[in-house]
């Protein structure tokens, strides 16, 4: 039983390094340029 559980343990810690893997490159991709034109001129933002 003591192998069943490290094996859950070490699932478990890929399963998380995975996710959160997945979150950073999500936020790396949200870098750019944001160009809105509206009533008061144009507004221009760095993400």
């Amino acid at each position: 039983m003591n192998r069943n559980i490290l094996y859950a343990v070490v699932g478990a810690l890929a399963v998380i390094s995975a996710v959160l893997g997945y979150q950073y490159y999500q936020e790396q991709q949200k870098t750019g340029i944001d160009i809105t034109v509206g009533n008061g001129g144009v507004s221009i933002e760095k993400k």
